[in-house]
């Protein structure tokens, strides 16, 4: 799965919180089932920041989220993210696709 973090930041700002996602970046990196991932800039709003990780599964992301580590180091700076949907699922051919449904916790 796919993590596509956005987040707006003030130009006064932009040292520190570049710091601080590198820092985030780097507790999520540790987690188990963690691929890989990227910081980025956009080349044409440079107050908009990504967060871009790929994990094994969307438990892993989910667990990585909890830990302590990540409460710690990440958490503070992921939630300056822009509000919107930001987990997605990778669409290789002949995936199954996630089903938009209720589903039962039992």
């Amino acid at each position: 799965m796919i993590v596509v973090t956005r987040f707006r930041v003030p130009f006064e700002e932009v040292q520190q919180f570049r710091d601080d996602l590198v820092t985030a970046h780097e507790a999520l990196a540790a987690c188990r089932g963690y691929l890989d991932g990227t910081v980025g800039r956009n080349v044409d709003e440079p107050d908009l920041w990504v967060l871009t990780t790929r994990w094994e599964n969307v438990g892993a992301y989910r667990r990585a989220l909890s830990s302590y580590d990540v409460k710690m180091r990440a958490v503070p700076v992921l939630y300056r993210a822009v509000d919107e949907p930001s987990a997605y699922e990778v669409v290789d051919p002949g995936t199954d696709l996630n089903v938009a449904s209720a589903r039962s916790l039992g």
